[in-house]
């Protein structure tokens, strides 16, 4: 028997425009605002603070190995300190005294050549038990109003007593936050042996720790410290005096952060000649040695 075909028409349901959206055009809207907060973060990032610290100290570093990769010179002569300066030392400073006279440290703040300028200064304070140096308040005053890093220092005399060193040279600096640390400068034994200078020496060092909460910085010539200084107070700063040489060597294990390289710079604003120093790292590493609070 044959089948009846289906007469039945099917209705169609009519589209109903602006009801829905393809599902493609919503997968688009939003890989479109994926895309756009990729891009904010990238704005934001590259635009933090942060985010250019690390990429101008990346430039920095590698500004500098591409010209000490390309410049063979290690002890160049600069023109206008009118001395050679040993090369990748970034942080340079000066010492000085009443030999040096009146100082202007507004012309010293502002001298640069090559790149290299002005960043600290050690100012003697104090002589032995009873010397003050004439021009020290004044130094110490202008030194800090012309925003050059300043730091005091204390010529010591063996045959006087350690702690009233110290005590004198206290009445003497006030050593503020965002200055250098207070300096011991050793560069004769007037005679006492090892056993006799050694703990001479460690009582002024103890005693300024005690007075300010920082560990004192040790100067000295190359020379004495090898001879009567190796192997004693590690763990202070240590600032060494050896001239016109392009490299300071030492020993692996001693380390250290001063060095007076030449005793006869012409800075502006000082008639005379200067002591010329570097510091053995970069200014982030000077900023984390200075005295970060004193007692109040």
């Amino acid at each position: 028997m044959p089948a009846k075909k289906n007469t039945t028409t099917l209705k169609k349901t009519p589209v109903v425009k602006g009801k829905s959206k393809p599902k493609k055009a919503k997968k688009r809207h939003g890989n479109k605002w994926k895309f756009r907060l990729i891009v904010l973060i990238i704005v934001c990032s590259v635009f933090s603070p942060l985010y250019y610290g690390k990429v101008l100290k990346s430039a920095v570093s590698t500004a500098r190995w591409f010209h000490d990769l390309f410049i063979f010179d290690e002890y160049p002569h600069y023109e206008k300190f009118g001395i050679k300066i040993p090369r990748k030392y970034y942080v340079h400073g000066i010492d000085v005294s009443s030999y040096q006279g009146k100082i202007d440290w507004q012309k010293v703040n502002a001298m640069e050549f090559n790149g290299i300028k002005i960043n600290f200064a050690f100012i003697k304070a104090t002589e032995g038990v009873t010397l003050v140096d004439p021009y020290f308040q004044r130094n110490w005053r202008e030194s800090k109003n012309s925003g050059v890093i300043r730091g005091a220092y204390h010529y010591f005399k063996p045959l006087k007593s350690g702690i009233w060193q110290a005590r004198f040279f206290l009445q003497t600096v006030k050593v503020e936050a965002g200055d250098l640390p207070p300096v011991i400068d050793i560069e004769e034994s007037a005679g006492l042996s090892a056993n006799e200078l050694i703990p001479n020496l460690q009582d002024f060092l103890n005693e300024v720790e005690k007075r300010t909460k920082v560990k004192p910085i040790i100067y000295t010539g190359y020379q004495f410290y090898k001879d009567h200084l190796r192997g004693n107070f590690e763990g202070y700063p240590l600032w060494l005096a050896h001239y016109y040489q392009p490299k300071l060597k030492l020993d692996v294990k001693n380390r250290w952060d001063f060095w007076q390289h030449a005793d006869n710079a012409h800075i502006d604003g000082i008639k005379g000649r200067a002591d010329m120093n570097v510091f053995n790292g970069e200014f982030e590493d000077l900023s984390a040695l200075l005295v970060q609070k004193t007692k109040d």
